[in-house]
């Protein structure tokens, strides 16, 4: 099946030049390109036509979950009839293997497998191994171990109807597929045998199928809903059904490749053992031989160990420092089998993504090391590894960089050919940007957020720690310390005049900048000082890296819909966020010079206001830092660009009006989320405590020894600030519970 764009936009500004360049680029075999887009210019939409025009299977790689999210929900809609798949890590939780020499400090590796994303993973590479019109929207977890693409595409199972196949070779055949027995849990990767009756649910689909026998005869395979068994109509239900399984996991393994493999890993454990006694590491020795011994009697067992992927050398047949197989070996197994000429690779955000593509290896390797040195693995576990930057380019064979502030490195593989997208096709232009002191920022953010709010906007705040952007959001969603700060404002009567915050920064040159000045009826139309007691509080949230994945995308869709105004993070507020009902950006510290103050990192940060007609970017600082420099010069040239254009084209700037995509996964809600959603009172039941607005917990469910340090001194933290507000309020029971779970956590 060929790709189909279906959109009703057609491209306008500089999207058409972009798209003809790019395409003619990919026909040449051009393995370099660039587009310099800027926010809200359509880049994605750019992607599309190109992936349209070429028809090459594509692997977009993004460099965090929230924008890799977003990009598959843009592509699934653009291309409905095609295979478009989500491949990210599957780990909501993950804490490496690790060893501290100098607190002799071992940890373990600890993972939560999240069971959607892993369904997602292997629909993935099915769909790679089945289909030609595939599209992969993926981190950069695809450069990570998975298993031989050979050997998963050899291990599968082909049913059909009026087949004569005995019953019990076809359970034989799932168990090899790694599809486990359920007799009342039925799930992804298991299967149901009742009598004649046999139903599998894949570990890559929402549907499973139910296969009816009678003597060592397929009478009849249907779809079914593997909750209700409703059958699924298909278009012709008189077609002989004929249906394929795939394995239920990535990294498959024979008896034969197993046994093999054991004897490589004791023979270089032997080896091991020697250097490390002519070394005089007995007791590095003694450890090395207690593990692994132990974990080859769980592996011949049960065919698994809790670490096995250090081993997968052995198991996938490769020699030492033979590079581990990857998604995109998968492309290529693609390309060989559809016989395409290549696959394109569109590196998303490649300002950042890229270098963290060549940063991986070298921090994985760092850790591997220690482990090895003290005996806790052994020295073929560096081989499973993430890809090195040369070997990512090389399994790459035409690559397209997208950004708003590419790096040299880019531009330079593409020689300078970079195509521009600066006009956005609703008209609107980068933001105003106004310069305030960092004294009393909080106070003016405040005032700020609340003029917003009265006009249905939307605010997003970046911070420098986590820390701080806890305390900020859990002090905004506090309505008394709102009303104090109001009334204090009032009394200041700090009404906006053309040059606020710019006297009062005398390290600043606003005309140097040519930074134009604050339009009075802006604030007189947003809000009158004297209304703003008026207006409903703010709703806040913040988000960081602790945020799961699937969480992060339903906070900024709630963010959308009204039920918050405010969100604060620090840097996961930057690339691909498409927000069009923002019309503020707030960046306290601005003059904090460092990698989040950068100038690439401010022209993102402050690009998130750029989708509202009424976009504008506050920076607080107090000296005029060498990247907020270039940042507003970049931001003022791009802008005179695109208000040229309007003027040119008699357009008249409109906010983007996009509709709230479905959720990425229909999720069950939790048991505290139903219980957060009813919004119950402080104390709900028994051990469940609401900790703040946004977090509930049972405090019976808390196991001190399943939590890292840092998890500890987190946790810890907030059951202390809710004990002492359980103090103040008399509630000395609870009070009571929440410091005898603090002793268990200390």
């Amino acid at each position: 099946m060929n790709f189909k764009l279906k959109t009703s936009y057609q491209p306008t500004g500089d999207q058409p030049q972009a798209i003809d360049q790019l395409t003619k680029g990919v026909e040449r075999g051009e393995q370099h390109q660039t587009l310099l887009g800027v926010t809200g210019s359509g880049k994605t939409f750019t992607m599309a036509n190109v992936i349209a025009n070429t028809q090459r299977p594509t692997l977009v790689i993004a460099h965090n979950k929230t924008l890799a999210a977003q990009l598959y929900q843009e592509f699934r809609d653009y291309f409905p009839e095609n295979a478009v798949s989500y491949f990210v890590s599957y780990y909501d939780y993950y804490q490496p293997e690790a060893y501290l020499p100098t607190t002799d400090t071992y940890i373990e590796k600890e993972a939560d497998i999240n069971d959607e994303i892993d369904k997602l993973r292997l629909a993935a590479t099915t769909n790679l191994l089945t289909r030609q019109d595939v599209i992969v929207v993926a981190s950069v977890s695809c450069i990570y171990n998975l298993g031989s693409p050979i050997e998963y595409g050899q291990y599968m199972l082909q049913l059909t109807e009026g087949e004569i196949i005995k019953q019990k070779t076809v359970l034989l055949q799932l168990a090899n597929l790694q599809y486990e027995r359920s007799s009342t849990d039925f799930r992804r990767g298991t299967y149901q045998l009742r009598g004649d009756t046999l139903r599998v649910w894949p570990a890559y689909q929402d549907t499973a199928f139910k296969i009816e026998t009678l003597e060592n005869r397929i009478t009849e395979i249907r779809e079914i809903d593997p909750l209700s068994g409703t059958p699924i109509m298909n278009a012709d239900q008189n077609q002989v059904k004929r249906f394929v399984i795939y394995p239920a996991k990535h990294y498959m393994l024979n008896e034969q490749a197993q046994k093999k493999g054991l004897q490589e890993i004791e023979q270089e454990l032997a080896q091991r053992l020697k250097v490390m006694e002519r070394a005089g590491k007995t007791l590095e020795g003694y450890r090395l031989k207690q593990k692994v011994n132990y974990d080859l009697e769980m592996i011949r067992e049960f065919g698994f160990v809790n670490g096995i992927e250090n081993y997968s050398r052995y198991f996938d047949g490769r020699q030492p420092g033979q590079p581990p197989y990857t998604l995109l070996d998968y492309f290529a197994e693609n390309q060989r089998r559809f016989g395409l000429d290549s696959f394109l690779t569109i590196i998303d955000e490649s300002h950042m993504t890229i270098p963290q593509i060549r940063g991986m290896f070298h921090g994985d390797r760092s850790r591997k090391e220690t482990l090895i040195e003290y005996g806790f693995r052994l020295p073929s576990a560096l081989d499973n590894r993430p890809l090195q930057f040369h070997e990512f380019l090389e399994r790459t064979p035409q690559n397209l960089y997208v950004s708003a502030t590419p790096n040299d490195w880019e531009q330079q593989q593409s020689h300078g050919k970079v195509a521009e997208q600066l006009i956005r096709p609703t008209g609107l232009v980068d933001p105003l940007i106004e310069l305030r002191p960092i004294e009393n920022q909080v106070e003016d953010l405040v005032i700020e957020i609340i003029r917003r709010k009265a006009l249905r906007q939307r605010v997003l705040v970046t911070t420098l720690t986590k820390k701080m952007a806890e305390a900020l959001t859990e002090y905004l969603n506090t309505p008394e310390k709102i009303e104090i700060l109001i009334k204090r404002f009032r009394e200041k009567n700090a009404t906006p005049d053309p040059d606020h915050g710019y006297q009062r920064s005398e390290y600043i040159n606003v005309q140097k900048m040519k930074i134009g000045l604050i339009d009075q009826s802006y604030y007189k139309r947003i809000m009158p000082i004297e209304k703003l007691e008026e207006i409903p509080k703010p709703k806040v949230a913040y988000l960081h890296s602790d945020i799961t994945t699937l969480d992060r995308s339903d906070i900024l869709d709630d963010l959308r819909k009204g039920e918050y105004d405010v969100i604060i993070g620090i840097n996961l507020l930057r690339e691909g966020l498409d927000l069009p009902e923002v019309s503020l950006v707030a960046i306290l510290d601005a003059d904090k010079e460092g990698f989040l103050r950068s100038a690439t990192a401010l022209i993102q940060t402050m690009g998130r206001a750029a989708r509202h007609e009424d976009g504008r970017t506050l920076l607080f600082a107090d000296k005029m830092t060498k990247s907020m420099e270039q940042a507003i010069e970049e931001t003022q040239r791009r802008r005179a660009t695109q208000v040229a254009y309007n003027q040119k084209h008699n357009i008249t700037p409109i906010s983007i009006n996009k509709p709230i995509r479905e959720k990425l996964l229909n999720r069950e809600e939790t048991y505290a989320e139903k219980l957060s959603r009813k919004n119950k009172p402080e104390k709900l039941t028994g051990t469940i405590v609401r900790l703040n607005k946004k977090e509930i917990i049972d405090l019976t469910a808390i196991k001190p020894e399943a939590l890292t340090p840092v998890e500890k001194t987190g946790l810890a933290r907030k059951l202390t600030r809710r004990m002492n507000q359980a103090a103040k309020d008399l509630d000395f029971e609870l009070a009571t519970i929440l410091r005898d779970t603090i002793g268990q956590l200390q």
